[in-house]
């Protein structure tokens, strides 16, 4: 059976016991969709292009919509990386992102949204990259999934070992502030793959365009985990 398939069948059956991997309330919080896209009306190249105009404008704008997080990037081809030399070797740029970024106060508290164990862990360190990251590994009915969290802070790690047992909703770590997550603005980067291929302590995060639909089959849509309500997105 296909795994994108089967894990929607999972979730179908078991999305009771998913827990949040954020906290969100959704009687008190609200989220920002973001376009990072070529196109955006929301940021201008400049902006995007500087970590600290972004950073300044990220904080400014959640303020004044009075949201929590800026979310998207499931599948998005983005300008973000247009300055980011990690992204642009070899020819053809990797501009297409696979996960979900969930941006907020540094600090803000990650949890495990399902049983699992430690796969991996490494900071990867260097300008544009993910910084501190942690891997997971779960189980689902024979299905294996594996769980990347991204641009941590550098305690995160700490305390952790390959083969670690993981309980649902047990804190993994933080959002890193931009002198440990590889310069971002802080976030948290979210990312399903059914299979690591050879990686550890980290994944490719975003892949070339002629690479994406080689990519869609290993990389599940991070939105059936995180799940945010409906209404707490602004339209």
């Amino acid at each position: 059976m296909d795994k994108h398939r089967q894990l929607k069948q999972y979730i179908a059956r078991h999305g009771a016991e998913i827990s949040k991997v954020v906290y969100v309330d959704p009687k008190r919080h609200q989220l920002l969709p973001l376009d990072f896209t070529a196109g955006s009306k929301q940021l201008s190249p400049e902006i995007i292009g500087d970590t600290f105009l972004f950073s300044e404008w990220l904080f400014k704008t959640l303020k004044e919509k009075k949201c929590k997080y800026g979310i998207g990037g499931y599948f998005e081809h983005r300008t973000l990386y247009n300055n980011k030399p990690l992204f642009n070797t070899d020819g053809e740029p990797r501009n297409v992102h696979l996960g979900v970024d969930v941006w907020g106060d540094a600090g803000t508290m990650v949890k495990a949204p399902m049983q699992g164990i430690v796969h991996s862990f490494a900071d990867n360190s260097g300008a544009g990259n993910y910084g501190p990251t942690i891997i997971l590994e779960h189980d689902l009915d024979g299905l294996k999934l594996y769980s990347l969290y991204g641009h941590l802070s550098t305690d995160s790690l700490l305390g952790l070992s390959e083969g670690m047992a993981i309980e649902k909703d047990e804190t993994l770590g933080e959002f890193g502030s931009s002198e440990e997550n590889g310069g971002w603005a802080p976030h948290l980067h979210f990312q399903l793959m059914f299979d690591m291929q050879g990686w550890k302590g980290d994944y490719p995060g975003a892949c070339r365009a002629s690479e994406e639909e080689s990519y869609r089959q290993n990389i599940a849509d991070p939105n059936l985990i995180l799940r945010f309500p409906e209404q707490v997105i602004i339209k």
